[in-house]
């Protein structure tokens, strides 16, 4: 079981960050989040009444409210390197916020294993080959690899949290609720502030693109549900390791619907960047 849920983490990610960033292309990264999530709290609102998870309600819910506010930025972040960089390169780089759990573990007196460092070192690797022969040259494809990193310590802080908000199903129901409710609150008030500021219009959605938003969000969410699962029914290095694959179905599809190629040396960091990844995981 922990390999099919962490199977289906991967799959679910690697959609969703797909749809999110051809929604990015056409409209602003911060109206993506918070249409696409409040989409999801109103799905999740649902499910916890049906269930009766609030029942689960305790002092480790604020593991989900820190999860939430954390949530929006990395989201954000990631969404705009979508639409700046291709995906087959952003995507693997963000699957580096695996190192964040390592280094909680480090700060709970785990030690890294040479696996572990031999990661961090490939990674790194995989991050400065990523940016390709214009990395220097290109303020753009310099941007899109800093907010991918920026993502990618979100992404594994959200992680690290979520998996700390709960212990049982019903508990995994309300903490992702309460994880969208906060990311809502807080993405909301980023947008309104924007908007009142004239950094940005006010948003439009285009209504024909709602199951493009509604598929983003409840594919996030369930992401999110279906990696705790993993890690609760089994070793949290095999959970991490399969659901890091993620990447690999969003260069997929990119390379499919969009027809990406990407230079040798942009597909060889991107690859380092995943397979640093694994290593971390499973060091």
């Amino acid at each position: 079981m922990t390999a099919l849920f962490a199977l289906a983490t991967s799959l679910l990610w690697g959609l969703a960050d797909f749809g999110g960033g051809l929604l990015t292309r056409r409209t602003p990264a911060l109206t993506v989040v918070v249409v696409s999530q409040s989409i999801a709290t109103v799905v999740l609102g649902a499910i916890v009444l049906v269930t009766g998870a609030w029942s689960e309600t305790g002092p480790r819910l604020w593991f989900a409210v820190a999860a939430g506010l954390v949530g929006p930025v990395a989201m954000l972040a990631f969404y705009k390197a979508l639409a700046l960089g291709p995906m087959g390169v952003v995507s693997p780089l963000g699957s580096v916020g695996v190192a964040v759990p390592v280094g909680v573990g480090l700060v709970l007196g785990e030690r890294p294993g040479l696996l572990q460092f031999a990661g961090i070192a490939v990674a790194v690797a995989g991050v400065v080959l990523a940016g390709g022969p214009q990395f220097r040259g290109a303020p753009v494809q310099r941007q899109a690899v800093l907010l991918t990193l920026l993502a990618a310590f979100g992404f594994g802080a959200v992680m690290t949290l979520i998996a700390e908000a709960s212990s049982t199903l019903t508990g995994l129901f309300l903490a992702l609720f309460v994880q969208r409710v906060t990311n809502v609150l807080a993405g909301g008030t980023a947008l309104y502030v924007s908007v009142r500021r004239g950094s940005l219009a006010p948003p439009k959605v285009d209504w024909r693109a709602l199951p493009a938003f509604a598929f983003v969000g409840l594919a996030d969410v369930a992401a999110n549900g279906t990696y705790s699962l993993a890690a609760q029914r089994g070793p949290v290095a095999v959970a991490a390791v399969l659901a890091s694959l993620y990447p690999v179905v969003t260069a997929l599809a990119a390379r499919g619907f969009l027809s990406e190629r990407l230079r040798g040396v942009q597909a060889a960091g991107a690859g380092l960047a995943l397979v640093g990844t694994v290593l971390l995981a499973t060091g």
